[in-house]
């Protein structure tokens, strides 16, 4: 493509769907992305959960628009019958009440005003679904050479609230190359291996990138949606200046541990979020549990300057998350040899993502996703379209915030929610649970 009329720096799950919206909006776009297919990035190493409870009215709200995409996966794609798609498992999602997360009397508000379905469940109900649970509290969070690590505080879990719309897509990163594929049907185009160097400027506003090798790729919008790399590609445009939200790479590890014996996790089990013991888990294929950190304050940030230089190889933090999961199923084995995930979030200072212009003209970010925004590639992706027509066609977004339309759930948003330079937002967990 000779004159894009959009340059789209990544192609994981929402740069793809970037692309796709915008390719089916009519604009000419070119997704670059340094990895040698698309989705090969962070969003290859996501849990992929999908989701809708969150901290936010905004965030719960955006997470149940974006459900109904992945319900209608085929439909949304529109793609020939004989491509291989993702697939979206839709098991639900438990979240055990505790202090942590006000007894989630705030998450059912949030979802009750959306019209999201969920049901309370009491602690015998919990051990109906899971007969493998202990109910013991062991909160707050320890780390394994804390002397009352594993010990209960004397608490019980009170029960839980279910929400039977969540689920999850077990080959995240075929779900890039399918919004990817959707694109170029529509005429984007696409080029791997591409490595941006420089953010190119003329007469006030962005004018393309430089690539590694020298070349340079001209169009009149560049959008930041590198991931982990966000960051770095910010301070080449020099936009970080009027940001009150920064990003930056964090380290994260992922378990991956067997079901315990005689329990069919996979075909039984359900996502489930736990702060007592700061973990979320979910089946993975092969009756494997998948279990990920909910950042509880004892574990120290594992900050990376860049996306590229981290350890790739596990740490005990590993066998502290499995051995969290072990206190509340007792019956969990855990393998000498390690298994799972180490890749990096593209953290914000409040966990909550940008989806914005910024003070270089042309110049759009959807970055700072915190690890929590996966379930919200498709409508991010049609916010980002939305967003850049808005701005293009003269509007002062930072004056009067674009109001985007949720067509599935008949809501509007004002995105300012997900600006820059908003303040740092006091309602979020500060977690990846957003």
């Amino acid at each position: 493509m000779n004159s894009p009329d959009a340059i789209i720096i990544g192609t994981g799950v929402i740069g793809a769907a970037i692309a796709f919206e915008m390719a089916k909006a009519g604009w000419k776009t070119l997704s670059l992305d340094r990895n040698s297919q698309a989705g090969h990035g962070s969003t290859a190493g996501s849990c992929a959960i999908i989701r809708m409870h969150y901290s936010t009215f905004d965030g719960t709200a955006l997470a149940w628009e974006g459900y109904h995409y992945w319900r209608d996966w085929v439909e949304y794609l529109g793609l020939p019958s004989e491509k291989a798609l993702a697939k979206f498992r839709e098991i639900g999602c438990l979240v055990m009440k505790t202090d942590a997360n006000g007894q989630l009397e705030k998450h059912m508000r949030y979802s009750a005003q959306l019209g999201c379905p969920y049901e309370e469940l009491t602690a015998e109900q919990v051990l109906d679904r899971l007969p493998i649970y202990n109910l013991d509290s062991f909160a707050p969070a320890k780390r394994l050479d804390d002397p009352a690590f594993g010990k209960p505080n004397g608490g019980r879990m009170g029960g839980a609230v279910f929400w039977p719309n969540a689920g999850y897509v077990s080959d995240p990163a075929l779900s890039a190359q399918n919004l990817m594929d959707a694109a170029c049907h529509y005429g984007a185009q696409v080029r791997t291996g591409a490595e941006v160097v420089e953010i190119l400027r003329a007469n006030g506003r962005v004018r393309g990138v430089k690539l590694s090798d020298g070349e340079e790729l001209l169009a009149p919008v560049v959008i930041n949606v590198a991931g982990p790399g966000s960051a770095a590609i910010n301070r080449m445009a020099g936009v970080t200046g009027d940001m009150t939200i920064e990003t930056r790479p964090l380290r994260q590890e992922v378990v991956h541990v067997p079901a315990p014996e005689g329990f069919n996790f996979e075909e039984r089990g359900t996502i489930v979020s736990d702060s007592d013991i700061a973990c979320y888990v979910r089946p993975e294929n092969g009756n494997h549990i998948l279990i990920g950190s909910e950042d509880p304050e004892c574990d120290p940030h594992q900050w990376c300057e860049d996306d590229i230089h981290f350890n790739r190889d596990f740490t005990d933090q590993w066998t502290t998350q499995a051995m969290r999961y072990a206190q509340r199923v007792p019956s969990l084995g855990i393998p000498g040899r390690t298994r799972g995930v180490v890749d990096l979030y593209d953290a914000s200072t409040d966990w909550i993502p940008i989806y914005d212009k910024s003070s270089l003209p042309g110049f759009y970010m959807a970055c700072g996703t915190s690890g929590n925004q996966y379930k919200n590639a498709p409508v991010a992706g049609k916010l980002m379209a939305a967003l850049v027509a808005y701005c293009e066609g003269g509007a002062n977004h930072d004056a009067q915030p674009l109001q985007f339309a949720l067509p599935y759930i008949g809501r509007t948003i004002d995105t300012g929610f997900y600006s820059r330079n908003r303040p740092i937002n006091d309602e979020s967990s500060f977690s990846v649970l957003g």
